[in-house]
């Protein structure tokens, strides 16, 4: 979708968008529509009780006066509460409603709207909600394909915002990136092609990129990430980025992500409905690969490494078993008691060698570790872990900013006792229900170094989406790289 700023337009479009305050109140551009269609907006707006209610959309049909064959009036509620956030919705609900309508352009005129870049945020909006996934429909029907293809915002501050917007493109390219990832297919995703994906995306952008395989991984001792992807006819792979955006002797800050490419549940079987759905269990992977191709194309000022570890948890006669124990890159010993519990296998060794390499400040990690997130956050939320207590927090301020919400949780010593083994260092599940979610992050948590700052987000149920939401349309949401990206821009950048 192309998406322009000017000052003013003398084109012709398909479908006028102007605005309306609470309580009906229209904007200059609004009045000046009214005017010329003989009150065919203000009685449209009567008729259907429209009063401006923010994010509420009217769409008027065929009004007569102007070349547009579709008006839409887009409410704003009480404009003095109006956020950034409020207008990427707005931005968002257009770009549906225009492919509703089979519009090809339209016109946004901001006249009377005077929020700082509020045109920006509602292209951002626009844009991000304009992704599509459609490389293996070769026969859908004309009818269904969006025909929404440009749109111009007239705005008085056109050069402001189109810089704005600018670095917001940047950052919807890179959440397309990932939700490209999640989408696709395992037959065409799996860890080797994966790895060489990042290189060809990231490559050209400066960022360094070095691709581990099972020969490396054997010489530095992983062997929890190596028991993940010894079923399969997949090699498993460990892959780092290196950004260097920061003064040289700024020290780095390190996103880590969980790329399970298919998951089986390997020996411990997951039941067969459903389990197309384990193509996203990549989706932590997804989001660390989206983050270093926002942070290096907008040019951040950080040193920044992103690590993902790959790998196809396959049943097959040289699969890991329940009752294995395999020596972790740092050293301690685990029992796998279900293999089906894999990322946390594949993390484990991936922070610890990421630790051990790079000598972060922080790290943040992301996964699509547990169901047992879903029950307690549902889809609204993902789970944050920490043992600091100023990092939470600025991942929760960030995610809030971005509409993507995350929930502070609890660590507590009986869960990480839980996971202690008679047989080995520690076990890869606790062998009860209770806490899913928490077991997990104590697993990852003997995994962190003293000193080492450390978050971990389970995001289990923000992968996907079955519904349209602000910003995002139905299936892969590329949830955590605006996350990400506004947390350094806010807390790690200088």
């Amino acid at each position: 979708m192309k998406i322009t700023f000017e000052k003013k337009s003398a084109h012709k479009h398909d479908v006028f968008v102007v605005f309306a305050a609470e309580g009906g109140k229209l904007t200059a551009p609004a009045q000046a529509l009214d005017k010329k269609t003989g009150g065919a907006v203000k009685r449209a707006m009567k008729a259907e009780g429209f009063a401006g209610k923010k994010g509420k959309l009217l769409t008027i049909a065929g009004p007569a006066g102007v070349t547009a064959g579709h008006i839409i009036v887009a409410g704003l509620g009480k404009v003095a509460d109006l956020k950034a956030r409020d207008f990427e919705k707005i931005g968002s609900s257009l770009t549906s409603e225009l492919n509703k309508h089979k519009a090809v352009s339209a016109l946004v005129d901001f006249g009377g709207v005077s929020q700082e870049f509020a045109a920006s945020h509602l292209a951002s909006g626009m844009l991000l909600n304009s992704y599509r996934f459609d490389k293996y429909l070769t026969k859908e029907p004309k009818e269904k394909k969006p025909t929404l293809k440009s749109v111009q915002i007239v705005v008085a501050s056109a050069e402001k915002a189109r810089k704005d917007f600018d670095t917001k493109r940047k950052v919807a390219d890179a959440v397309f990136l990932a939700r490209d990832l999640v989408s696709e297919v395992p037959n065409v995703l799996y860890p080797e092609s994966y790895a060489a994906i990042i290189k060809r995306e990231l490559s050209p952008l400066g960022i360094e990129v070095k691709i581990l395989n099972r020969k490396d991984m054997k010489k530095l001792g992983m062997g929890a990430l190596i028991s993940v992807g010894i079923g399969s006819d997949r090699e498993e792979r460990l892959v780092t980025m290196q950004y260097r955006g920061g003064k040289k002797n700024q020290k780095n800050v390190a996103f880590v992500g969980k790329g399970i490419t298919f998951d089986t549940g390997g020996i411990s079987l997951k039941p067969g409905p459903g389990m197309e759905d384990m193509k996203w269990d990549m989706a932590g992977s997804a989001a660390v690969v989206g983050l270093m191709k926002a942070l290096a194309s907008r040019k951040a000022k950080v040193n920044a490494v992103g690590v993902v570890a790959l790998a196809e948890n396959m049943p097959s006669g040289g699969a890991s078993r329940p009752g294995d124990i395999v020596t972790t890159m740092s050293g301690q010993t685990v029992e796998i008691l279900n293999t089906d519990a894999e990322g946390r296998l594949v993390l484990c060794d991936a922070l610890w060698y990421t630790q051990e390499k790079f000598k972060p400040t922080h790290i943040v990690d992301l996964a699509t570790l547990t169901g047992a997130v879903i029950i307690a956050l549902g889809h609204e939320y993902g789970a944050v872990f920490s043992n600091d207590d100023k990092l939470p927090q600025r991942l929760i301020s960030a995610g809030k900013e971005v509409g993507e919400g995350l929930w502070h949780m609890p660590l507590n010593d009986a869960w990480d006792k839980a996971i202690d083994s008679p047989a080995a260092d520690i076990k890869n599940i606790s062998g009860g229900r209770d806490a899913g979610s928490a077991i997990g992050a104590h697993f990852l948590k003997r995994f962190i170094q003293k000193d080492v700052a450390w978050a971990h987000l389970d995001i289990a149920g923000m992968a996907w989406t079955n519904k349209e939401r602000p910003s995002v349309p139905k299936g892969a949401v590329g949830f955590g790289v605006r996350l990400l990206d506004r947390y350094v821009s806010e807390y790690c950048e200088g």
